[in-house]
């Protein structure tokens, strides 16, 4: 800080100009940099383009993250770039860190209210004894550990330090459990709905609750003054979390009572809401016990029950995870200086620490889950998951660091703790802890059967709400008259994100220990559209609707459309096109990871597979039983796809409604044993390959569709053959139909492809001329593929045959019960 002299004669201290807001442009020869605004916009972009890029780069090993997070902050700070002085004079001047700091710390505090919501209470009175013990072993015993490692660091590194609060401090850096990280390993390891990740889940939460206890704690002991004015401290805090919890709870559930399902929250409540969480963090700051405690008291108190927690959480994640809380990562990594850990004393220390915590949360989580009769590698599983960190430990490293509790040395090899403990979580867990999916073997995995009476289940697996009255009136017509009947899995395929959102998902997974489907009691809507309409349906129709909702990363959610479509023993699974038709008739793709999903599936499923390109099957409506009016068109080629085509028209012939039109295609002599243009045919010839048992086969499914059908719905079928010798004389036949309702052709019917090349491998050559824009038609087509008994699927799930049946899910009628 500069001096100056007054007129008197007498020295003083001139503070330093500060930083104008913003400035007049580069044609009024200021820099942008020299002002607040722009560069608090491009610190902002600088953080989130890099932290984004490194989730990017590390997605492959499995991180969470908040580990690109970390790392992104550490690289920007003086461990790495930060070595350049001018780089971090122009980027992250020091006289821009008061801005930084203020900003970051706003985004933290919303983002620990968004904690606070994710923690449900009730969840921790139905922890079980062993969960608990588990927690309790995770805290105490690293905890202990923790203040012996203390005692180690102030007789070397540490030695100013005060010694009570460094011991807590110490103690809670290495007992913490990051709950909303650890929620999200398990969701991407798939065991969420194991004993492991119900168990860890639990346990995570207590420690939660625990660790934020003993933040308090250490933060009471860090202020200044004697030790009554820390009692002092401490008392004032509970004393608010009594006056929260009689004044502010009852507020919180009347704004929730008055926001009922189907009906948007008011903007008053809202901004009420959040006005709360800035007050309360306002008085835990005036307490002395951090402005952070606040916001995260009001997060828990928000009742969980009805639409108000989850709209909460859709107003504000985006904005503050996606692109504030970043900048918290800065402001530590800016305080971290992996240079200050030099010499083998300082590396040993660091090996000590992640010893410390590693034999602590692991041995006592491994000991205890022991003493409980778990077996041995569920234990040490659930000792790797225990010791992950995160936002929380970063937050208590800061507190620490600015009440002058950790110097810059031990505040850098905790950082590096916290970041190595978590990095090694997910690759040791699938290393040591990878649960077989099994599935007892099963008999009917087609629609193709010999008996005809036996019960059709069906997977139908879709994204949005968009397919949902196609799927509907899919399902309508493939009901038949079975005595009995059909039975449907909805599957809602949802990407797992790192949003809160999608962990209050994950939550509601892990608590029905099934795919979540919303449930709730006896005379309220569900404001979930998709639950309506099938429950809609279900009232109506003789179908039974049981629907599930597979939260996962795209790379590896066919797992759990193909284990689920085993347990359930399903014969088909029913996947959506990943085109959706728009206003104008084109399909737009929503992404090549969902048909990289749609060819997962192909690949492993254990039954018959389907993919729909839905171009409004029936409008954008549900169609009653009375009014459907359908024109299905089966091309038959030949071959096990195509038959299973076949079979599922002639199913859907069944229905009143339904006009069945079956189009066989045979070739003209000479050239039905080529495989491709050959011998002297033409560059537009087409062959078709017709095998001696495949040609028999298919023959039979043909006079099993005349004979067999019910007299009653013989009139709904037509057939007829074609004989085709060249391309265009298939394409001719195919327009013939163009005005049908839905096309059924199978995936590798005996034939070349219709065009230059396959657009789409998943939809077969036929498939891919449908969907394509080269023919013209309103008809969605569902393409066939007969399951495979040839397929290895011991990948995704293995068969056991001694294994007990799979609870079936409930139906959506056990969702909403009419009134009586």
């Amino acid at each position: 800080m500069a001096s100056a002299v007054v007129g008197n004669g007498t020295l003083v201290s001139a503070r330093p100009k500060p930083m104008q807001i913003t400035s007049h442009g580069v044609w009024q020869g200021e820099s942008p940099l020299d002002s607040a605004l722009p560069l608090l916009i491009l610190q902002i972009c600088i953080v989130v383009a890099l932290t984004r890029l490194l989730s990017i780069l590390l997605k492959p090993l499995r991180q969470p993250r908040v580990i690109a997070e970390i790392i992104g902050g550490i690289l920007l700070g003086p461990s790495a770039l930060g070595r350049n002085k001018a780089y971090l004079s122009m980027i992250f001047p020091e006289r821009s860190l008061t801005v930084l700091d203020t900003v970051s710390n706003v985004g933290l505090l919303f983002f620990l209210f968004l904690v606070g919501l994710e923690l449900d209470l009730r969840s921790l009175h139905r922890t079980g004894k062993r969960a608990f013990l588990i927690a309790l072993a995770g805290i105490s015993l690293p905890f202990v550990m923790g203040i012996g490692t203390s005692l180690v660091l102030r007789a070397t590194i540490s030695q100013g330090s005060p010694p009570a609060p460094f011991l807590v401090f110490m103690g809670v850096s290495l007992s913490i459990t990051a709950f909303p990280v650890l929620a999200r390993i398990l969701a991407e390891l798939k065991l969420l709905t194991t004993d492991v990740g119900r168990i860890a889940m639990s346990a995570a939460a207590v420690n939660d609750v625990a660790a934020w206890i003993l933040l308090a704690l250490a933060i009471a002991l860090s202020g200044k003054g004697s030790p009554l004015i820390s009692l002092w401290v401490l008392l004032t805090g509970v004393g608010f979390v009594v006056a929260a919890f009689f004044l502010l709870v009852p507020v919180l559930k009347w704004m929730t009572r008055r926001s009922p399902e189907g009906e948007p929250v008011k903007e008053v409540y809202i901004c009420s809401t959040l006005i709360a969480v800035l007050v309360c963090s306002f008085l835990t700051d005036a307490i002395g016990i951090h402005a952070l405690f606040g916001a995260f008291v009001v997060g828990v108190m928000v009742p969980k029950e009805g639409p108000f927690a989850g709209v909460l959480i859709e107003k504000t994640e985006d904005l503050i995870s996606g692109l504030i809380l970043p900048l918290y990562f800065v402001s530590s990594g800016l305080k971290t200086n992996v240079a200050t850990i030099n010499g083998g004393k300082s590396w040993a220390l660091l090996i000590l620490v992640i010893a410390t915590t590693c034999i602590g949360k692991i041995g006592g989580t491994l000991l205890v889950s022991l003493l409980v009769k778990m077996p041995p590698k569920e234990g040490l599983a659930l000792g790797l998951l225990m010791n992950t960190k995160g936002l929380v430990e970063l937050i208590v490293l800061n507190i620490g660091k600015d009440r002058k509790v950790l110097n810059d040395e031990t505040f850098a090899i905790m950082v590096l703790m916290a970041l190595f403990t978590t990095f090694i979580t997910s690759p040791l867990v699938m290393a040591v802890y990878k649960p077989a999916r099994l599935a007892a073997p099963y008999k009917h995995r087609s629609i193709q059967r010999k008996d005809k009476e036996s019960e059709l289940r069906i997977v139908i697996c879709f994204h949005g709400n968009r397919n949902i009255p196609t799927l509907i009136n899919l399902v309508e017509s493939s009901r038949g008259i079975r005595k009995r009947g059909l039975t449907v899995y909805a599957m809602h395929l949802m990407e797992l994100s790192e949003r809160s959102s999608a962990i209050s998902m994950v939550h509601k997974a892990r608590n029905n220990g099934l795919p979540f489907w919303n449930k709730l009691p006896i005379g309220q809507d569900s404001g979930d559209q998709v639950v309506v309409a099938f429950q809609a349906y279900q009232q109506l129709s003789q179908v039974s609707i049981r629907p599930m909702t597979a939260i996962s990363d795209l790379h590896t959610i066919h797992e759990d459309v193909v284990t689920s479509a085993h347990q359930k023993r399903a014969a088909l699974i029913l996947l959506p096109f990943h085109k959706l038709q728009q206003l104008d008739g084109s399909l737009e793709s929503i992404g090549n990871a969902y048909q990289h999903v749609n060819q997962r599936v192909l690949r492993y499923a254990t039954c018959s597979v389907g993919i729909l390109v839905d171009r409004g099957l029936g409008g954008t409506t549900q169609v009653s039983a009375s009014d459907v009016s359908y024109t299905i068109a089966v091309l038959f080629f030949g071959g096990p796809d195509d038959r299973e085509a076949l079979a599922y028209g002639a199913r859907m012939a069944e229905h009143p409604g339904i006009v069945l039109k079956v189009l066989r295609f045979t070739a003209q002599p000479g050239i039905s044993s080529l495989l491709g243009c050959q011998g002297g045919a033409s560059e537009g010839s087409v062959s078709i390959k017709m095998e001696a048992n495949e040609l028999s086969l298919d023959l039979a499914s043909i006079n099993e569709l005349k004979n067999q059908v019910p007299a009653a719905t013989s009139q709904s079928i037509e057939y007829q053959e074609k004989v085709v010798g060249s391309k265009q004389d298939i394409t001719a036949g195919i327009s013939t139909l163009s005005r049908c309702n839905l096309f059924l052709v199978g995936r590798s019917p005996r034939i070349a492809p219709l065009m230059g090349r396959v657009e789409f491998p998943e939809l077969g050559p036929v498939g891919s001329y449908l969907a394509s824009s080269d023919f013209s038609t309103t008809a969605s087509v569902l393409v066939m593929k007969n399951y495979d008994p040839m397929v290895d699927a011991s990948p995704v799930v293995q068969e056991a045959f001694d294994l007990e049946q799979v609870p079936d899910t409930p139906m959506c009628s056990a969702a909403v019960q009419p009134n009586p």
